[in-house]
């Protein structure tokens, strides 16, 4: 006789996923994705800071890519830097491209970058986030046909790294969190 597909490890049959699991288990999904769009939304309020938004998409894009990249997906992504985009009025592409260069290196270093300290990860982040506003300055050139000042796009860089260790201490606590309602029964 086969076994019943869902087991609990003493051996026990576990209840089949209900409708409380399913919008659980979605939640956690959609979370990641949800508050990026929410606090790049809020980032936008106008303040005299430059570049708050990209400020605030790239560690949320990094961090979640490192830590759950099934939530962070290209697609996902994707549409964060859309938003960016139409939020910034910047030409259209540019934050996309930016936002999935920064998950593709995440994804590709995600293995080694789990592994390492926080001062190590940062470091990695504070390196990427000069790459990205680089390169969003310079997507920013060439959709434009105009040089841009670059002082907003380092400020924007010098910004996101700044706040990188205040939201990966808020995200790690709501991983944490959710592995553990993922592990429990």
């Amino acid at each position: 006789m086969a076994n019943p597909p869902f087991r609990r490890p003493e051996g026990r049959p576990a209840p089949a996923p209900g409708l409380l699991r399913r919008i659980d288990a979605f939640a956690r999904l959609a979370f990641p994705g949800v508050s990026t769009a929410v606090l790049m939304v809020l980032a936008a309020a106008p303040v005299s800071l430059p570049s708050p938004v990209l400020a605030a998409a790239l560690p949320c894009v990094a961090f979640w890519t490192v830590f759950r990249p099934a939530a962070m997906s290209p697609p996902v992504t994707f549409a964060l830097g859309l938003l960016m985009d139409l939020l910034t009025m910047a030409p259209l592409g540019a934050g996309v491209l930016v936002l999935l260069a920064v998950h593709a290196a995440a994804l590709r270093l995600r293995r080694f970058l789990a592994r390492q300290s926080f001062l190590a990860v940062w470091l990695a982040f504070c390196v990427a986030a000069v790459g990205a506003a680089a390169l969003y300055w310079a997507l920013q050139a060439l959709l434009a046909l105009r040089l841009p000042p670059i002082a907003p796009a380092m400020h924007g860089a010098m910004l996101a790294a700044g706040l990188y260790p205040l939201i990966a201490l808020v995200l790690t606590r709501i991983h944490e969190a959710m592995r553990i309602a993922e592990n429990t029964p």
